[in-house]
């Protein structure tokens, strides 16, 4: 099946990678040179994507390296493939500038699916995918019309396995039965610090049988033959997703090959010629012969090209056939959101956060079929079902109802994928302590520009009973210092409707919606101020009576208080809605100004949670009442009072304030 001309392919995908690495003096060119047959295997022979259109035809297949740090290697496949990758692009690795960075960057290089190079993530990134697949096959797919019909591979290393975050994802997959991925693990018995069996043992065929996959093993990782019939099998299994442990050796032709050595650094001068030689390559540094260059145009360029034109074929038929639904496809992948209407919360009424957010979540899902998402377990808490739709299973891939399990890392990983995908919105639910474990997932939404959203609920120390392990103290700080994310912390009910009307607006950052357990009374202006305040991060809620002295600045549940406070205070002090920082960082200095006047240095911040990052509003002459401290066991009638959050103790730390 594989003859001269693909093993010349093979070994010019591992020169290019190594000439870039050497290059740069910076790299890893133990991946590229032991996986590079698998993946020119995969590329050549089954991967249908189309480097003329790339990201632009909605059914290609999709590729994740969830060990970007091999990115050289893919960088040397995007060329090969036609992708806007050059040859200038490959000599300016890893340099300022390039289209070639370290780790693979979606939006950045052309052809590049996903940001990789946190371990783990790219296998969750990977069933997101699947995930997406899945449900919008369901959705749109009709008799003679199957127009989302994709596969989803990624190549993932030991690395990969030993992050806790596959493990998860991998278990889900399981229980999904997502027969349309699979991982093509690079398994040579190394790691960076030394050989896999100081660390890692597990038997990983019977690791993924348990999880309910599909696992073949190749023997050889340089067997192209092995490796395509695997992948065959791979592709004619049903009921299950696949992994492929293709057993390689790291560095392969290098004179330290086998070891770590070759991990992650340059070979050296000597080191290349040693390899090239081991090659039988005799061509000049960043050669590609003409030969694999017609190779990879008579196969994947032209077999991608021939795909999509049938595919759009398909879909011009079946836009006559089903226009309503293909109008709602090419909506939903342009990522295009209705006009929404969404109720708004009276005076008098009372609710948490939670229970509005989840009231604008049934409305959103009644009006948006691409809108879909689930909780971490924790839906009962969340609020995050919609009581009309059902559960996505194995056997009903086309419900909405997204059933995460205790999953929260693998959820957001897998949300990132599931955005990277197209084609719907996803959000996800947890308690706001537990977005530590999404946090790594949470960066790498906020760097891709990926507008998910996290439902994250029982926001503060008011959780009261479930003691300090399960009250946020300091996650609004961390959470508020990732750049690219919106944070908004509501007021009440009026403000959480904005707050979803923003984040389902929002198309390149993700929404973080911090919700409380207990009830929020509805606050006099919010009807009217809430939609442009959300969207300006800050306002004024609440005027000041005759000339302004001081400013009360508060969030969340503590945004009430403030308001009972300034009325036992008097003439002269306004109080500031901040939902959001950075929104309001982002505004212009004049309505800055306007709302936080520069001349007005008695300011008074109400948050429960720590007072860090609150300086640079408060200014040196300000105070806070916030949360310096763990929580504790207790009813929040009990605990709030303990920390101070009481009208009379607001009005006291501000009436100390010069």
């Amino acid at each position: 099946m594989f003859d001269y001309t693909d093993q010349l392919a093979v070994n010019t995908i591992r020169t290019l990678s190594m000439d870039a690495i050497q290059k740069a003096n910076s790299g890893h060119p133990g991946l590229p040179m032991g996986a590079a047959p698998m993946a020119y295997t995969l590329w050549s022979k089954f991967l249908n994507v189309n480097p003329l259109s790339g990201r632009k035809w909605s059914d290609r297949d999709r590729f994740v390296l969830s060990a970007g740090h091999g990115s050289a290697m893919l960088y040397s496949l995007l060329h090969l493939a036609g992708y806007q990758v050059s040859i200038e692009d490959l000599k300016n690795f890893r340099q300022w500038g390039s289209k070639t960075p370290g780790h693979p960057e979606v939006g950045h290089t052309d052809g590049v699916e996903a940001t990789t190079g946190p371990l783990g993530q790219g296998i969750a990134n990977a069933v997101g995918f699947a995930m997406a697949e899945a449900h919008l096959a369901a959705q749109y797919n009709r008799p003679g019309f199957d127009i989302v019909d994709h596969y989803t591979y990624a190549i993932n290393g030991d690395g990969d396995l030993m992050e806790g975050v596959s493990q998860e994802a991998a278990s889900l997959a399981g229980k999904l039965k997502l027969e349309k991925l699979i991982l093509l693990y690079d398994s040579n018995n190394i790691s960076l610090d030394g050989k896999l069996e100081q660390s890692f043992i597990d038997d990983v065929k019977l690791r993924f049988e348990s999880y309910g996959w599909n696992y073949i093993l190749v023997k050889d990782g340089n067997d192209m033959d092995e490796i395509s019939t695997a992948i065959d099998r791979a592709k004619k299994s049903k009921g299950k997703p696949t992994i492929i442990e293709v057993k390689t050796t790291i560095g392969y032709g290098a004179e330290k090959e086998g070891t770590n050595a070759v991990h992650g650094a340059p070979l050296g001068v000597e080191g290349v010629k040693f390899a090239k030689a081991s090659y039988g390559w005799n061509f000049p540094e960043f050669t590609v012969p003409e030969e694999v260059a017609q190779r990879f145009r008579q196969t994947l360029v032209a077999r991608g090209e021939s795909m999509e034109q049938v595919w759009r074929h398909t879909f011009e038929n079946y836009t006559e056939k089903y226009p309503e639904l293909a109008e709602q496809y090419k909506l939903a992948f342009a990522n295009d959101t209705p006009e929404l209407e969404l109720t708004k919360h009276e005076l008098g009424s009372s609710k948490a956060s939670r229970v509005s957010s989840q009231e604008a979540i049934q409305e959103l899902s009644a009006q948006m079929p691409n809108f879909w998402g689930g909780s971490a377990d924790l839906s009962a808490s969340n609020n995050t079902m919609v009581k009309t739709e059902s559960d996505f299973m194995p056997e009903n891939y086309g419900g909405r109802n997204i059933w995460f399990g205790v999953r929260e890392h693998a959820m957001g990983a897998i949300m990132n994928g599931i955005a990277l995908h197209g084609g719907t919105r996803v959000y996800g639910g947890t308690f706001f302590v537990f977005s530590n474990y999404m946090l790594p997932a949470v960066r790498m939404a906020a760097l891709q520009k990926l507008p998910v959203t996290y439902v994250w609920t029982h926001d503060s120390i008011a959780v009261g009973e479930d003691g300090p392990t399960h009250e946020p103290v300091e996650q609004l700080a961390s959470v508020r210092s990732i750049p690219n994310i919106d944070v908004i912390r509501p007021a009440d009910g009026n403000e959480v409707v904005a707050a979803w009307r923003h984040a389902i607006k929002s198309t390149d950052r993700p929404t973080a919606l911090v919700l409380t357990r207990q009830n929020l009374p509805v606050l006099e202006g919010t009807a009217q101020l809430a939609e442009e305040g959300i969207d300006r991060g800050a306002y004024i809620l609440s005027p000041e009576k005759g000339q302004l002295t001081g400013i009360i600045i508060a969030t969340g549940s503590e945004v009430a208080l403030a308001i009972e406070a300034q009325k036992k205070i008097g003439t002269g002090v306004r109080v500031v809605s901040m939902p959001s920082m950075n929104r309001f960082d982002e505004q212009d200095s004049a309505y800055r100004e306007k709302v936080l006047p520069m001349r007005i240095r008695r300011r008074l911040a109400v948050e429960a949670g720590t007072s860090f990052g609150w300086g640079k509003y408060v200014g040196l002459d300000g105070s806070t009442v916030t949360v310096n401290k763990w929580g504790a066991s207790a009813p929040v009638s009990k605990i709030f009072p303990e920390y101070g959050f009481t009208v009379d103790n607001v009005v006291t730390q501000y009436k100390k304030l010069n």
